[in-house]
């Protein structure tokens, strides 16, 4: 038991302990949000990298497409190939400034102000910073290859600041001598209705808003100035976005947000260490369950080693008895000191019943074997009971007589044949008989009735010895098992004799009970059924 606990259940219980500290360091650190966290950095600097290529993949090819630095009057065409920009401009030196906005919205008035405005605003701006922007084309041409320049815009319509992306390039045409820019204006509306929504559901491709079956990542855009979406992929939910991220440099001004749909990461969090320590609490009961069952095996098997153990020493005594009875007279008689026939006579008489009862308890211990084996059989023949009894008791009045027991023999007449094997029902009388002996050490009494009862024959063994509680009464008749009274353990028995003589008993179809009080004696009570020979010889083959 010591190598179990300190084998098995100190290192399982020292794992359990360690899991369920590193749990709540878990917990009380929010490492798994920490881990979300990092892994949802990491996706919104990969959507803006896919998104910053889609917008310079869209403006690459517009530029391809604008006019040259002498075409300005061609600046209307190109934006009716071009429906998606809302403003272009053209400029090839100072005061030199060719603007042209929407013509398919030249009917909004707000729209037309805003025009107005941003080519009142464009003229002074390029006229004075115009060096800077060609250095920084010529820059962005040189190190990455890009062609064009994106920078934010914000335009008033109505009482809201609207974010638009600004895209500058050199014209074709443009040359040292005689520099021109050129640019054009995505406005809120392409941005937020066409061009994120298309480039965020490319980032998160196959979203379902019907599947539930696991939390799906959900990103939007706004501004730095709103928290409302200016844009979202198609199963966001609303609420705050978890992990955000500033656009670095296309969209400036801009903010990718990520969260999850339908739930959140601390929710996520929770979870998991719920089921863990949901998980840690079902392996500990598993554990203990199993530790429990190997404790009570383990626990089992000691007491039946020491079963075991008391079994042989007890047999030895009660093997003992009888020789030592079997060999006192033997050496008397053999050395001649009983001259008086009748006394000599009794004294063959005592060697022939002594030798009969170590027969009976050598042969216990062999139908215990057989029994443990499954290869105990029994002889059934027509059998008047009442001899039977009679006889069995015969043999076993001297021990009666010997101990000074009162004993009282009622057998009624009368009783019918009864299909049994003799030798087996005998050594359950006897074994009764035994026990009502052994145990009765004050007031010593024994009654055997036998009579007719509800169609079959009941052979009762009554005694007024230390009797047996009540909670101990269905266990009496397991082998090796002594009721757990200093009385009984300080009489010697191999606990096999009542586990004996129930085997016997529902091998012949009948039953066996017990009615005891302590202090007061017990009443053992055999019923054996009275049936055909068939029914009996069918019984002997299945026993």
């Amino acid at each position: 038991m010591l190598v179990f606990m300190l084998g098995v259940m100190l290192p399982a219980a020292a794992l359990i302990v360690a899991n369920v500290k590193h749990l709540r360091t878990i917990q009380r650190e929010k490492a798994i949000e920490a881990v979300f966290q990092v892994e949802y950095q990491e996706v919104l600097a990969i959507a803006e990298k896919r998104i910053d290529a889609r917008a310079y993949e869209i403006t690459e090819e517009a530029r391809a497409k604008f006019p040259d630095a002498h075409q300005g009057d061609e600046l209307e065409a190109f934006l009716a190939a071009h429906p998606d920009i809302a403003h272009t401009f053209l400029w090839t030196g100072k005061g030199h400034l060719e603007s042209q906005s929407q013509p398919d919205r030249m009917s909004d008035p707000q729209f037309v102000e805003e025009g107005k405005k941003f080519s009142s605003m464009m003229g002074p701006w390029l006229d004075l910073d115009s060096s800077d922007w060609i250095a920084k084309l010529k820059k962005s041409e040189a190190t990455e290859g890009r062609h064009v320049y994106l920078t934010n815009l914000w335009a008033t319509r109505g009482d809201k600041m609207q974010y638009q992306s600004l895209v500058f390039f050199m014209p074709r045409g443009s040359t040292a001598e005689h520099p021109a820019l050129a640019g054009f204006v995505y406005d809120t509306d392409y941005l937020s209705n066409k061009f994120f929504p298309q480039a965020l559901n490319e980032v998160l491709p196959n979203q379902n808003k019907n599947d539930t079956s696991h939390p799906q990542p959900v990103i939007m855009v706004r501004t730095a100035k709103e928290h409302t979406p200016l844009a979202a992929s198609i199963c966001w939910d609303g609420g705050t976005p978890e992990v955000e991220r500033s656009f670095d440099g296309v969209f400036p001004g801009l903010i990718l947000g990520i969260k999850l749909h339908g739930t959140t990461i601390a929710n996520i969090s929770n979870h998991f260490v719920r089921t863990a320590f949901l998980i840690l609490g079902a392996l500990s009961l598993l554990m203990g369950g199993g530790m429990l069952l190997a404790y009570r095996n383990v626990a089992r098997e000691l007491a039946l080693a020491k079963l075991k153990s008391d079994f042989v020493s007890n047999v030895s005594h009660e093997l003992r008895t009888p020789l030592a009875l079997i060999r006192l007279y033997a050496e008397t008689l053999e050395m001649g000191r009983i001259a008086n026939p009748v006394k000599r006579q009794e004294y063959y008489e005592i060697i022939r019943k002594e030798s009969e009862r170590l027969t009976s308890l050598i042969n216990n211990i062999l139908d215990f074997s057989r029994i443990e084996s499954g290869k105990k059989e029994y002889s059934f023949r027509e059998t008047d009971v009442a001899d039977l009894v009679r006889s069995t008791l015969e043999s076993y009045r001297f021990e009666i007589e010997q101990n000074g027991f009162q004993f009282e023999e009622k057998i009624d007449k009368d009783l019918p044949q009864v299909w049994v094997d003799r030798e087996a029902i005998a050594r359950s009388l006897l074994n009764l008989v035994n026990n009502a002996v052994k145990y009765s050490a004050t007031e010593k009494y024994l009654g055997v009735h036998l009579y007719r009862h509800n169609g079959g024959v009941n052979l009762e063994v009554v005694d007024h010895g230390i009797g047996i509680p009540e909670k101990e009464q269905p266990k009496i008749f397991e082998k090796f098992y002594r009721v757990c009274d200093p009385l009984v353990h300080n009489t010697k028995g191999s606990g096999l004799g009542l586990s004996l003589v129930r085997h016997i008993v529902q091998a012949h179809g009948g039953e066996v009970a017990v009615e005891s009080e302590p202090g007061h004696g017990s009443k053992f009570i055999i019923t054996l059924p009275v049936q055909t020979s068939a029914v009996q010889q069918a019984k002997g083959m299945s026993a």
